[in-house]
């Protein structure tokens, strides 16, 4: 069985930085191509990130590309997702997310029902 752990969520101010982490549990960590997903209060589960298998391809939505950086850590088997210049719009519970399909080898899936696994989120909270 497959387990996700986020980590690194709290309260920042606009225009800080923070960091999350998602540490994974069980089966082969080589084999996941990873993503992160948000939810905001009152709106849908939408992609924010992702990673291929080998850490060699990343994908962002629009919205934080350029001021958010995902990572992929093989010897830890953690995903991180740097985050700088936060805006009140980037507050959200984060998901981290998962899938062993041949696809992550060469590209990046942005839809919920491609990943397999999921962490059970941690909160961002932004003030002005």
């Amino acid at each position: 069985q497959v387990q996700l752990m986020e980590s690194g969520g709290g309260s920042v101010q606009s225009g800080d930085s923070l960091a999350l982490a998602c540490e994974v549990h069980g089966g082969s960590f080589l084999d996941y191509a990873m993503a992160w997903f948000r939810q905001a209060p009152g709106k849908e589960r939408v992609f924010v990130a992702g990673i291929n298998r080998s850490g060699s391809t990343s994908r962002y939505a629009n919205a934080v590309k350029g001021r958010f950086t995902m990572s992929k850590n093989n010897a830890r088997t953690t995903v991180y997702l740097a985050m700088k210049d936060v805006e009140s719009e980037d507050a959200a519970v984060y998901y981290c997310a998962g899938h062993s399909r041949l696809t992550g080898i060469v590209r990046v899936e942005t839809l919920e029902r491609q990943y397999e696994f999921w962490g059970r989120g941690t909160q961002v909270t932004v003030s002005p």
